[in-house]
């Protein structure tokens, strides 16, 4: 069978090649979205915490703040962080899932949660190390 296709090609602007080629930048969405992934990171360290048999820790504003601040930042912190996030939830989701079957089991998750636990923030005190420094309030001095 021959199928011809009713897509047309994509319309060029007046102006020639796009005014941003190579990666695209989604500026506000991509920000939204790593603010929504290190929510859920702390989502699933909470329960994570509590399979450790842990209290809950309150979120510090540092810890609240860092998408916000990474997005500010901008260049490789961004990109830094991104990625920082992404591998993290990728550590997370098998990790989780574990603990998960070894509570169905009936087992004590305990010890891996703990394990799991220092993991993340391990990772996550990484993450923050980011943070551009902030900037001096006392004026320089030149010799």
């Amino acid at each position: 069978m021959n199928m011809h296709s009713s897509f047309a090609p994509p319309v060029q602007p007046a102006s020639g090649a796009l005014p941003t080629s190579g990666r695209p930048e989604f500026g506000q969405a991509s920000a939204s979205a790593m603010s929504m992934k290190w929510s859920a990171l702390h989502d699933a360290i909470s329960v994570v915490g509590s399979l450790a048999g842990l209290a809950t820790e309150a979120m510090r504003p540092e810890v609240r703040n860092f998408p916000a601040v990474m997005r500010d930042a901008g260049g490789w912190r961004r990109e830094r962080a991104e990625q920082g996030i992404d591998d993290l939830s990728a550590v997370m989701e098998p990790g989780i899932a574990a603990l998960l079957a070894i509570h169905a089991r009936g087992a004590n998750p305990a010890p891996a949660a703990l394990a799991l636990w220092q993991e993340f923030h391990a990772a996550r005190a990484a993450l923050l190390a980011l943070t551009p420094p902030p900037e001096a309030t006392t004026p320089r001095r030149f010799m």
